[in-house]
């Protein structure tokens, strides 16, 4: 015979009630973004995570991409002093595979992701950790802002296909908006959708690029006794000299300090990466410096020897194509293919925007410097929030600056190179305090000290030489954008420490009495207890509700939801680890309930939106227990402010809406707090 308990009749779910058929509005909203993902499905994570070479189409197109103005920048700055170009091309294919090289060591150091906003808050502090953190939401958002530009900039370059420039700025928008969309639909799906861009963008530039270095090979000794020339007649300038041909590099390579923008992206999107993480988010990497290094380096020594010179309306990489398929038949077309694969691509880059963007966002908000709202998952599983608020801001920053690149550029290489320098030093610190427990230290803290030095000077010079173009008002944004997480943290901190107070005695009261209550009658008047953890404020809604109704209610029913946030959404197992710790807060209820006496159980679910999961568990028990009664608690300002609206949720009132309009009855008993 079992030893085991039999489980009580009461625990057992009835049968779930006929949903009604999808509203028009419903079924559009799954046609855009999808159907909702089914929690139950064990092979979940493994379907929505990626592999290297998907993760490198999501996330390394925006360091890819970044070829497409980095290198453009970087050549109009120089102007005449064209015999600088190879030395900006070895040093800008160094810098990729020097920051690389350190974000892979970061991989190691953080592998369930973060990037340069866990880096900083882990081994500099929480307020470094903010800085770092508020820089990197500006730099996504203009992740997705600054390729989209240049989307612009790539497509109209073609006068003879798109004569119309007025379209360029909606044609930006209506790009935004798209990608807000199916970015919402989920990443994976958006990956897949633009992988074929991605693929032509490497084939034509590929062959572009190989064959402007192949055709010029003659010219090879020519031009490079024309470099050493120019070098030494500039050396022997009284007005240049020296010193001046290495300021002038300096600010040449500041100024393409965009070529090197997406690197960080693949450190930040780990928890989207296929098991094992850690060597698929380095392969990813690998794969996305050398492709870039490759492209950003042969652009710029094709530059060089085609003698490519600005023309008005037209990227540098637009005269460059033009040229080395002059005269070959089909070349117009190839041309045409070209750009709009670079426009296209530019297009797929703003993808690590709405990947990592959201991520930093929901990290910062499970730390309470942002509104713990954006930690929370929709129903297709993303952080549509964040999303949302990325692709708003985006078309915001936009609209402002008219889809001028360069003006976009300068504002995105400063939060970048703050972030990076950030996580260098931080990375540098530790590894030296460390060093006793490592091997081959000393290699770790050069190439952490190099990526600090390389970074540190491009955030320097581009923030002093750009600061009246579009520098100062990517300062204020990330100041101001410091300044309120203080403040939304602080919001926390008092509310937090109020309420402990509130309920410091309630916290006390022991879960088990050697009272045994009577067993649970569902023909009796039953309370419905909807909490959310253990705590303070569910113990004193529960306490009140016997309080104010004292002997009416025969039984008690504790109805919880795990909510699927993206602080708990990071691997296999995460759904059963999520629910086994929702039902462990709310046995402590049933614990508490049975020791006065009361007869008790729960019911626990588990979903992406707690108000749509806790209206199915109260029908669910409504149709159990005949005569039922719900409460909840809330807690309520003595002068409510309208951004205690944005920071605190109204779960309870909108849960008592829905019951309230199924014909059930529901009280909230607030918490007061001055």
């Amino acid at each position: 015979m079992s030893t085991h308990p039999t489980p009580a009749p009461a625990s057992a779910p009835p049968p779930a009630p006929v949903p009604e058929p999808p509203s028009l509005a419903d079924r559009l909203k799954r046609l855009l973004f999808g159907a909702p993902r089914s929690l139950t499905d064990r092979s979940l994570f493994h379907r929505l995570t990626l592999i290297a070479f998907l993760a490198w189409v999501g996330l390394g197109a925006d360091g890819l991409s970044s070829s497409a103005y980095g290198p453009d920048e970087a050549f109009r700055t120089l102007g005449d002093h064209r015999y600088l170009l190879v030395a900006l091309a070895v040093m800008s294919a160094l810098t990729v595979v020097v920051i690389a090289s350190a974000y892979s060591r970061i991989i190691e150091e953080f592998p369930h992701g973060g990037g340069g906003y866990v880096v900083a808050t882990k081994l500099l502090g929480a307020r470094v950790g903010v800085v770092s953190g508020s820089a990197l939401l500006v730099d996504y958002v203009l992740t997705i802002a600054v390729p989209i530009a240049s989307a612009g900039d790539a497509l109209f370059s073609l006068n003879a296909l798109l004569p119309y420039a007025q379209l360029k700025l909606p044609f930006e928008v209506v790009a935004i908006l798209g990608l807000t969309v199916i970015n919402i639909r989920g990443v994976r799906e958006s990956v897949l959708m633009l992988m074929p861009i991605f693929l032509v963008f490497l084939l034509t530039h590929a062959l572009g690029i190989g064959g402007g270095l192949i055709g010029k090979v003659p010219e090879v000794p020519v031009q490079a006794r024309a470099v050493a020339e120019g070098f030494r007649s500039a050396a022997h300038n009284p007005q240049i000299g020296i010193i001046g041909i290495i300021l002038l590099f300096l600010h040449a390579y500041s100024m393409g300090g965009g070529t090197y923008t997406g690197i960080e992206a693949v450190s930040n999107g780990l928890p989207i990466m296929r098991e094992p993480r850690v060597q698929t988010a380095k392969r990813t990497m690998v794969y996305m410096a050398a492709s870039l290094a490759a492209t950003a380096g042969g652009l710029l020594i094709c530059y060089l020897l085609w003698n490519v010179s600005t023309t008005p309306g037209k990227t540098m990489n637009a005269v460059l194509f033009e040229r080395v398929v002059a005269g070959v038949p089909g070349g117009w077309g190839f041309v045409i293919v070209t750009l709009v694969s670079e426009a296209l691509l530019l297009v797929v880059a703003a993808q690590a925007g709405f990947i990592d963007g959201p991520r930093v966002l929901a990290n910062m908000a499970v730390d309470s410097w942002v509104p713990r709202r954006f930690a929370a998952l929709s129903e297709r599983l993303t952080t549509q929030n964040g999303i949302v608020l990325m692709g708003a801001a985006s078309l915001a920053i936009l609209l402002y600056e008219r889809g001028d690149v360069r003006r976009l550029v300068i504002m995105y290489s400063i939060n970048v190179f703050l972030t990076f320098s950030l996580s260098m030093f931080a990375m540098a610190r530790h590894t030296w305090r460390t060093r006793a427990q490592r091997a081959h230290y000393h290699r770790r803290v050069a190439l952490f000290s190099g990526g600090l030095v390389l970074c540190a000077t491009v955030l320097v010079i581009t923030t002093f030489e750009k600061f009246l173009e579009g520098g100062w008002l990517t300062v204020v944004v990330t100041s101001s954008l410091v300044v309120l997480c203080f403040l939304i943290r602080r919001h926390y901190r008092k509310v937090g420490a109020k309420l402990q107070r509130l309920f410091a005695e309630l916290t006390a009261v022991p879960l088990v009495s050697s009272v045994r209550p009577s067993v649970l009658d569902p023909t009796q008047p039953t309370a419905v207890l909807l909490v959310g953890g253990f705590g303070g404020l569910g113990i004193h809604t529960l306490l009140n509700v016997f309080r104010v109704l004292p002997g009416h209610f025969k039984n008690l029913v504790v109805v919880g939801v795990g909510v699927l946030g993206s602080g708990e959404f990071k691997g296999d197992g995460a759904i059963e680890e999520l629910r086994a710790r929702t039902e462990g807060e709310l046995k402590k209820y049933v614990d508490l309930a049975r020791g006065l006496g009361i007869p008790a159980t729960y019911r626990a679910g588990i979903g992406t939106d707690a108000v749509s999961e806790a209206e199915r568990l109260c029908l669910e028990v409504a149709t159990e227990f005949s005569h039922v009664m719900f409460f909840a608690g809330k807690v309520i300002f003595e002068r409510e402010r309208w951004y205690q609206r944005l920071l605190h949720n109204d779960t309870a009132f909108a849960i008592e809406k829905r019951l309230q309009w199924a014909g059930k009855t529901m009280t909230i008993l607030p918490a007061r707090v001055r």
